[in-house]
């Protein structure tokens, strides 16, 4: 009984660290490119899915399966403009969309009339 356990659990480590390699750019497979978009005032203040309040001032970002906590490098391919975000929230649900950006951390990377921009992205 002991030992089935401490197999699973192995498992189940060894399993969660495979999933986490696939999000590490250092595998060699460089940035990544992605249609992004941002959120803001409707959502200012409510709980996020990892719990903290949302903060559209803040730079965090909605990702459907990045770890919570995880720095993101989001580059704008037209500006060059780059901005740090934290993922704090589930999302986008639009389909072809990678990232929800927090307003603050969108509008640092792109012009206020834009709604979707393309990017690349490193996770740091």
């Amino acid at each position: 009984m002991k030992k089935r356990f401490i197999f699973t659990l192995l498992l189940f480590i060894g399993f969660n660290f495979s999933l986490a390699g696939n999000y590490n750019n250092g595998n060699g497979d460089g940035d990544k490119k992605a249609k992004v978009s941002w959120y803001g005032k409707r959502f200012h203040g409510k709980l996020t899915a990892s719990g903290e309040k949302y903060n559209m001032n803040e730079y965090t970002a909605a990702h459907k399966t990045l770890p919570f906590g995880t720095k993101v490098r989001i580059t704008n391919l037209k500006t060059k403009k780059s901005v740090i975000v934290t993922i704090n929230d589930r999302g986008p649900y639009v389909k072809g969309r990678k990232f929800d950006l927090s307003k603050a951390a969108f509008y640092e990377i792109a012009a206020q009339n834009r709604g979707v921009i393309t990017v690349k992205y490193e996770v740091l």
